[in-house]
């Protein structure tokens, strides 16, 4: 890949660096590292623009496995091919290791202390205020779009599995037909 070729050394200590610490600070899963890679590598360093970052998440979203480590494969091969999702994958897997760690060694401490209890609540609150955050930016960016039927789908996939409780494989497999004659139909691109 002759992108992998022209990327300097600072390229991926940039790369590797801000993964890195976007992981080690980050709590509440993939769904809160995704807007902060995406803060990262399109708004600050312009290494993706911001179309290709909502398909590239879209793809992550969609692949087994972890949506962080997802992500950071995808992104980097992206700006840089093998290397830049070794780089970023491995960026993004070493603070949770570490922290991992650590917690193993002082887990009657970290169980039973009142103060970490509260510390990990407040943390929770923080990264469902981000996914908010994050749901409310991606609405605002498609409301000029025609949006009503997808946010349709979206409620009726809740109040089927939430208030009648199917079985969510059936609602999955539902949903993807409906999408899938929505791309038959061009008005809905």
């Amino acid at each position: 890949m002759e992108q992998e070729n022209t990327r300097d050394k600072d390229f991926y200590w940039k790369l590797f660096k801000s993964t890195f610490l976007i992981s080690t600070f980050t709590v509440g899963g993939g769904y809160v590292i995704v807007p902060l890679l995406k803060a990262k590598f399109v708004d600050e360093y312009h290494w993706l623009d911001d179309k290709e970052t909502l398909t590239l998440v879209s793809v992550a979203q969609s692949a087994p496995g972890v949506v962080a480590v997802n992500a950071a494969i995808i992104m980097g091969y992206k700006m840089a091919g093998l290397r830049g999702a070794f780089c970023a994958t491995f960026a993004t897997v070493l603070p949770p290791l570490i922290t991992l760690t650590i917690i193993s060694y002082f887990y009657s401490f970290f169980a039973s202390n009142h103060y970490m209890q509260i510390v990990l609540k407040g943390m929770q609150c923080g990264a469902t205020a981000l996914i908010i955050q994050v749901m409310y930016d991606l609405l605002k960016k498609q409301w000029s779009k025609k949006v009503a039927f997808p946010i349709m789908i979206t409620l009726g996939t809740f109040i089927a599995n939430y208030f009648f409780n199917f079985n969510m494989m059936y609602i999955v497999l539902v949903d993807a037909l409906i999408g899938l004659f929505l791309l038959q139909d061009k008005k809905y691109e």
